[in-house]
This record gives structure tokens, sequence and C-alpha cells, in this order.
């Protein structure tokens, strides 16, 4: 007998989470799958919700899971007891990811969403005494009250800037950089033409879902221009996504790095300290 599923009345840019949810879900269950995400699968398995409004899924939202996972690693190699804020998480399952894969994994998560979300995560996630969720808005700063961080802060905004207003985006950087030094901070962003392009025409995604209008986008260059300027900011990376199984998608992948973000999504990483320099990675 099956268990009763649970209903995720979620709407606006908190649906989306619903959307990535699915294609990492999708892509874990491939045999030859790029992420290995079996909470994912858990997840939408106990989610009642009309999964195929989303249409066909691809590689592009496990790439990106798997590139958080990778920047995300290598800081708690050299800071095993840091904080990981993610911000904006959705239903992301990144902690439990990373928790298999980290050799004896100490670190701590703090999961920062609205409260439908937090609500769905708390029902449907397994609890830890390692992770810790607040139920506000990632533009409400007390939650940066709650990190201690003397271990290392480590930041994911995993899909969120592009769905702020630039300004408040990139405050949220300024002041992260100003109250975690020696953290760092990972996000992406779509180039300003797609962002533009979404806001005259929309984001149709299938024929029966349209996801909300993107009010940031941004090139690597604009950002590092920006970005330069904060204090706290020490450099700024823009990062290669990870490898996929098409040549095709390899190639535009690419591409897209060669020209500076302005073919598609690009990821930054941010450092936090006193110096303030440029570089790609």
């Amino acid at each position: 007998m099956s268990l009763p599923k649970h209903p995720a009345p979620l709407t606006g840019v908190s649906e989306t989470a619903l959307m990535t949810l699915n294609s990492r879900a999708a892509e874990a269950r491939r045999p030859d799958r790029i992420l290995d995400d079996p909470m994912a699968i858990r997840l939408v398995d106990s989610i009642d919700f009309d999964f195929t409004k989303f249409g066909r899924t691809g590689q592009a939202t496990a790439l990106r899971g798997l590139a958080f996972d990778t920047h995300t690693r290598d800081y708690l190699q050299q800071h095993p007891s840091a904080t990981v804020v993610a911000l904006a998480e959705g239903l992301e399952t990144s902690f439990w990811r990373l928790n298999a894969t980290v050799v004896d994994a100490e670190f701590r998560w703090l999961t920062i969403d609205l409260p439908p979300v937090i609500h769905l995560r708390s029902q449907l996630l397994p609890s830890s005494p390692r992770i810790a969720m607040r139920a506000q808005s990632v533009l409400d700063y007390s939650w940066m009250d709650q990190i201690d961080p003397d271990a290392g802060v480590f930041i994911t905004a995993e899909g969120l800037l592009m769905h702020l207003e630039p300004e408040r985006a990139l405050n949220l950087i300024a002041e992260s950089a100003r109250r975690f030094p020696g953290g760092q901070l990972l996000f992406d962003l779509p180039p300003a033409r797609a962002a533009k392009s979404s806001r005259r025409r929309g984001l149709r995604i299938s024929r029966r879902y349209r996801a909300p209008a993107l009010p940031f986008g941004a090139s690597p260059s604009q950002l590092a221009t920006w970005l330069t300027s904060m204090t706290g900011v020490s450099s700024i990376h823009n990062l290669r996504f990870p490898r996929g199984r098409s040549r095709t998608l390899n190639a535009v992948l690419a591409l897209n790095h060669r020209l500076g973000g302005r073919l598609g999504t690009s990821l930054t990483l941010v450092e936090f300290g006193r110096a303030s320099s440029t570089s790609d990675g």
C-alpha cells in the first residue's frame, strides 16, 4: 500500500522549487545520471503534485546542482566546521548529497526561505542536529545574526539573485561581504538580455507552465565592475559549469564561458576578505 502524499501549495517564485526538484529527480533516476540525488526522488514521490505540468526535463538543473556541490565541498575541505547558508533553498537536497561525500562531515547548515517552503521542508525532509531553518525573506538580514563566522561561512544563492531587483541583489552581496570576512558566496545569474526578454515575453517553460519573469541579469564582466568596489570583496571568479552528457551541450557551455556569459547563465564565486582583485576559474 502506497503512503499518502503531501500537498505542496507553492505559488509564484516558490513554485519554481518544484520545477527544479522535478528536474533533479528525473536526472537521478537515469542509469547514466550526472547527479546522484536519492533524496530528490524521495521528495518527488512524496508530494501530491502534477509534475508533468513542467514539461520535459534536461540536464541544466542537475549540472547547476553538481557545480554548487563541487565548490561548496571545496570550501568545506578547508573549513570542515563551517556553516553553509542556503539562501532561498526551495526544495534543494544539497545537504544530504554533501553529507554523503564529505569525509567525517561536521559542517552545519542553515536554510533561509519563505514560510510555505520551510513548512514543506520540515514536513518532508529528515531532521538533523546540524540543520537549522529560518522562515523569512533572505532580505531580512537578521539571519546573519544567527551565524558564528569564526569557523567559516559559505553562502549559496542557487537560482535566487535573478528573482531579486538588481539593487537588492547587490546589497545582499555587499552585506554578506561586510558580515562574513573569510567567507564565500556562490551564485548563478542569466545574462541581462535573457532577463529582459523574460520580462517582455514571459518565461514559457511548457504549454502548461510559465515561470515568473526575472528582474535581474548580468554578465560576469558587469558583475566584476560592480563587486570589486564593494568593501570586503577580495576576489571574483567566473567559474565553468561541469560537463554534461551531450557533446553539443558541452560545446555550448564552453563557448558561453569564453564569451563571458553572453549566451547563457554564468556561475560566480565571490570571496570575502580585504584585498580587491578579479580572476577567471
